[in-house]
């Protein structure tokens, strides 16, 4: 578990390869703005913008391969083993376990004027401006709407 205290700092408690052990949070992970966990791993949005993850690397507890996008983070959203942020241009980027959501390569160029993102145990689905949807991650939990995707207007 994790919680963030009133002056924005956070403790964490539980298993210390998934997250828990509070001495493995980065010293510098102060101001939470929002936590979100995958099954073995958390991440957690700082006042500034950046984003911070640690516990499990497989389940999104090391961010390093997309650091460097993780400014203007605006949300945050995670499935059981992959992590999603929306960023202030509202593109995303996503890291974690590739086949569940923590690749978006296929999609990328349709995640444009993201609306929202909403996670499931092993795939994402994100909301546009226009009310359209785009789905990724493992297709028998959702990430492929090709079959419905004519449907999936106007949300």
């Amino acid at each position: 578990f994790a919680a963030i205290l009133a002056d924005g700092s956070l403790v964490t408690w539980g298993h210390p390869d998934f997250g828990g052990d509070n001495s493995k949070v980065p010293s510098h992970v102060k101001n939470v703005q929002q936590l979100k966990c995958t099954e073995r791993a958390f991440a957690a949005i700082l006042s500034d913008g950046t984003v911070v993850a640690w516990g499990d690397p497989r389940y999104g507890g090391d961010s390093s391969e997309v650091q460097g996008q993780l400014r203007n983070v605006k949300q945050l959203e995670a499935t059981e083993f992959a992590f999603a942020a929306i960023l202030a241009d509202r593109s995303v980027v996503t890291w974690g376990y590739p086949s569940f959501g923590g690749d978006h390569s296929q999609v990328q160029d349709g995640l444009r004027n993201v609306r929202q993102i909403h996670g499931a145990n092993y795939a994402f689905v994100a909301v546009l401006d226009d009310g359209s949807v785009v789905t990724w991650g493992d297709p028998l939990y959702g990430g492929d709407s090709s079959k419905i995707h004519s449907q999936l207007r106007e949300l």
